[in-house]
């Protein structure tokens, strides 16, 4: 008898902390996920932007990935692709890759430079993706439509190469786009008052179309949305603002109260949509925290000069016109814009992304759910709290 009083005294403890703290996490089971689509920019880009501009990577990128092709904005995997691997998937191709594609287990919409709202210029004449975050969801509608007739004929060549139906309804998805919404700003002449308050509307684009695009149109359940990480630690920001104030890390502190600021709302933004969906699992992840810290301590993580770019020429940062891959001119010779040589103890690849041992570095954490609001593991991201 008071074994069995006990008992109950320590489910109702249990159920009383999670009712106060306002999340619970059933550890029964794992969430087996047959697909993952993502959305987002270049922190993301498995190779969207080289489909549909070849020009746009070349060696060293991609070099710590063994006989691959240069597909990635890195020396190697992304965030995304250790995440599809926790599961057991299959890397995601590029939905713009027309050799051979195999979409069964999912697909990525993501490219380099893209934005959530239309920019105002757009490749080739300069520098954004046409493809933001209105397009990359089209995309994904069009992909959605195509699967379902290919499935419905049965028998096709191409039936093993698209997902089956309910593979839609039982994916995650997963976003990480923002960063270039605040760059069209900080490199568009604006002021930082300025960037900052266009966020509200940015962040306005991204939950209405959440709303409308979505889940409407994906019928779906689990959602794990990155926010923005600290742009003002990477060597873009720092050389083109060498006046900005900087931090007790030496990041640029301005640029990163921007950033943290869009953070700010899209949280907020998360927690509405939980309440407009409660049938849904959304989870934000705060990755800028989780990237912070490589900054903060970088030898605890077996970093060296985390604010200077792996790949890259000229000054403080290692960073300047001449970007990772050309090959320039300096006093009548010939020099080839290349890695350093030491890209698994680096934090910075090429002045604007992360190399492929920072981003294993930052999967690790937010995979645990510490970063996670919920407080959920990536492989429970099926479970509403």
């Amino acid at each position: 008898m008071e074994c069995r009083s006990l008992k109950m005294v320590v489910v109702y403890l249990c159920c009383s902390y999670c009712i106060l703290f306002g999340w619970c996490v059933i550890a029964s089971r794992d969430c087996e996920f047959p697909a993952i689509f993502n959305f987002g920019d270049s922190n993301s880009d498995t190779g969207g932007m080289v489909s549909a501009f070849p020009a746009a990577l070349r060696p060293p990128y991609g070099e710590t990935l063994s006989h691959e092709p240069a597909t990635r904005y890195s020396d190697g995997r992304l965030l995304i692709d250790f995440i599809a691997k926790s599961f057991g998937l299959p890397y995601l191709n590029a939905y713009l890759d027309s050799l051979w594609p195999n979409f069964k287990h999912g697909a990525n919409f993501a490219t380099s430079a893209s934005t959530i709202r239309l920019p105002d210029h757009v490749l080739p004449k300069s520098g954004f993706s046409p493809f933001y975050l209105d397009v990359q969801y089209t995309q994904f509608a069009r992909l959605k439509a195509r699967a379902k007739a290919i499935q419905n004929q049965g028998g096709t060549q191409y039936a093993n190469s698209v997902p089956l139906e309910d593979y839609f309804k039982n994916a995650l998805y997963t976003f990480d786009i923002g960063q270039n919404d605040l760059g069209e700003g900080i490199f568009g002449n604006k002021s930082l008052q300025e960037v900052k308050a266009s966020v509200p509307n940015i962040i306005n684009h991204f939950q209405e179309n959440f709303k409308s695009f979505v889940l409407c149109l994906f019928n779906s359940r689990s959602f794990w949305i990155h926010n923005t990480g600290p742009i003002g630690c990477l060597p873009y920001i720092l050389v083109t603002f060498p006046s900005a104030e900087r931090d007790k890390v030496g990041c640029a502190k301005p640029h990163n109260q921007v950033a943290q600021y869009f953070n700010d709302m899209l949280k907020q933004a998360v927690v509405q949509l939980r309440k407009d969906f409660p049938s849904a699992a959304i989870t934000y992840v705060d990755v800028y925290s989780a990237k912070y810290s490589l900054f903060v301590d970088p030898h605890k993580y077996g970093f060296e000069l985390p604010l200077v770019a792996c790949c890259g020429y000229g000054g403080e940062y290692n960073y300047s016109s001449f970007s990772c891959g050309l090959t320039i001119t300096v006093k009548g010779s010939q020099v080839f814009v290349g890695s350093c040589g030491r890209e698994s103890f680096r934090v910075n690849w090429d002045g604007i992304h992360y190399t492929e041992a920072a981003n294993k570095v930052v999967f690790d954490k937010i995979s645990t759910g510490a970063f996670s609001d919920p407080p959920i593991p990536l492989n429970k991201a099926c479970l509403r709290n």
